[in-house]
């Protein structure tokens, strides 16, 4: 198993913690006046984020909110455990309410199950997201993000509406750090595949690979210098790169 893929918390930038198992990120932005998750990951991160918020001397009480990039099994896994067991609620886009309720109900451009046979490489990673509850996640009845003004949650992040991933997706900005969080409209290492580099994620999981395509536009307009995905490594060499080799690298 490579480094990136075993479960750790790293300080990516100032105030930024990735929370990383098998390959799904999550990251815990510490704004200074509080708290707030990007994406909420697998229910066997539980423990990893419990070490995030503890190099804080936090708790997962003292979160302000979920923001979710988009609805599906493995961004929503500890939703439903913040909320009923700790008071924290997630928001989403709401084209992508009805997914986060239901994160298995998604539409996908190509069928799931060839993917282990044409891409054997990616079946280890796929074993380990199983491992950390993968087929287990309870949906949430998130509250609705609006796209285009910074949220009232600490840190104060902009929605970048991003469709195509999902009908509903949406990166993060933070502008004065030049940092977006980019979910699954651009990863650095496809679940399906197991190719790394920047990349949209495989037909096998994406709704609309054209929309995709646009919705990397609307990211590499913003100019981030940081790019941290929903999977694999931070990407350091500006958006606009990352949005490149995507384009270079197409969907499988």
């Amino acid at each position: 198993m490579g480094a990136e893929e075993r479960e750790s918390v790293t300080e990516v930038a100032a105030g930024v913690l990735r929370i990383h198992r098998a390959g799904v990120n999550c990251y815990l932005l510490d704004s200074g006046d509080g708290l707030t998750l990007i994406d909420a990951g697998l229910p066997g991160m539980w423990r990893t984020l419990q070490a995030a918020l503890g190099r804080l001397g936090a708790r997962p009480e003292h979160l302000s909110a979920v923001l979710l990039t988009h609805g599906h099994f493995d961004h929503v896994g500890l939703s439903r455990r913040l909320e009923d067991r700790h008071g924290v609620a997630s928001r989403v886009h709401a084209a992508d309410r009805p997914l986060a309720r239901h994160p298995y109900r998604y539409r996908r451009e190509s069928a799931r199950w060839r993917y282990p046979l044409r891409y054997p490489r990616a079946v280890p990673l796929l074993a380990r997201m199983t491992a950390a509850g993968a087929l287990s996640v309870r949906g949430v009845d998130a509250r609705e993000v609006t796209p285009g003004a910074a949220l009232d949650v600490p840190g104060r992040p902009v929605p970048v509406f991003s469709p195509g991933h999902t009908d509903g997706h949406c990166a993060y900005f933070l502008p004065d750090a030049g940092i977006l969080f980019t979910g699954d409209a651009l990863v650095t290492l496809d679940p399906y595949t197991g190719h790394r580099g920047p990349r949209m994620v495989a037909r096998a999981a994406t709704a609309d690979v054209s929309a995709n395509v646009v919705s990397l536009g609307k990211l590499a307009a913003t100019e981030a210098r940081l790019t941290l995905p929903g999977h694999g490594t931070p990407h350091r060499d500006g958006i606009r790169e990352a949005v490149a080799a995507a384009h270079r690298a197409g969907a499988a």
